[in-house]
């Protein structure tokens, strides 16, 4: 089963616990993933940081690629 099925009640949007369950990593991990910029960038929703599932899906199907992006700005 690849990452990208989804099931019906999953959430579009997902906080740091369900990403790190997702990758099978812990919350710290994913901070320090996102710091680095070797993931998806979140989204910011006042003070909340959420990621994209679609995003995060596309990533892993892709085999985790670096995200950084040189000489330009995330989104």
């Amino acid at each position: 089963m690849t990452a990208s099925v989804v099931a019906a009640d999953s959430p579009t949007l997902l906080d740091v616990r369900r990403v790190a369950n997702l990758l099978g990593c812990s919350t710290r991990h994913v901070w320090t993933l996102r710091d680095a910029g070797k993931m998806p960038a979140p989204v910011k929703l006042g003070a909340l940081i959420r990621w994209r599932r679609a995003d995060l899906d596309q990533w892993i199907d892709a085999g985790l690629p670096d995200c950084r992006q040189v000489g330009g700005s995330r989104r």
